[in-house]
């Protein structure tokens, strides 16, 4: 793994949340996405060299909406940026670490993306994320 490539929260209401995180941070959000698939509205913010992702739940049947269900808002992941996902998924499985999808997804911010059960890391939701490199 090569660095941390964002933490994951959780909101309820993102037009609100990027108001909150801009106060916060002294910036506006640079990016927002919506990813149809996983039925979430995201928003990006970049903290120096580090990345907050703010997570909207577009449907109820949204994992968002069943985290905030569940748990309220707050920190729902983290990601770590990875050069092959692919193999880091093969070494993770062969460490006993559960994968909740084995075949790399698309995610928000040009990203493949696969996430571990967080059973098996200590209660928190782990993303490995791979750039998508565009050919021309």
């Amino acid at each position: 793994m090569n660095k941390i490539e964002h933490i994951g929260i959780a909101v309820k209401n993102i037009e609100n949340s990027n108001e909150l995180f801009s106060k916060l941070l002294g910036a506006p959000s640079y990016k927002t996405e919506t990813v149809e698939s996983e039925g979430v509205k995201t928003s990006f913010f970049k903290v120096g060299s580090n990345k907050i992702e703010l997570l909207e739940a577009t449907n109820a049947d949204s994992p968002i909406a069943k985290f905030i269900d569940k748990k309220g808002e707050g920190i729902h992941h983290i990601a770590f940026d990875v050069e092959n996902i692919e193999e880091e998924v093969k070494r993770l499985t062969g460490e006993g670490f559960v994968v909740l999808n084995e075949i790399a997804k698309k995610g928000a911010d040009n990203k493949l993306v696969v996430f571990l059960h967080p059973k098996s890391t200590n209660g928190v939701l782990i993303e490995l994320c791979q750039e998508i490199i565009l050919k021309e």
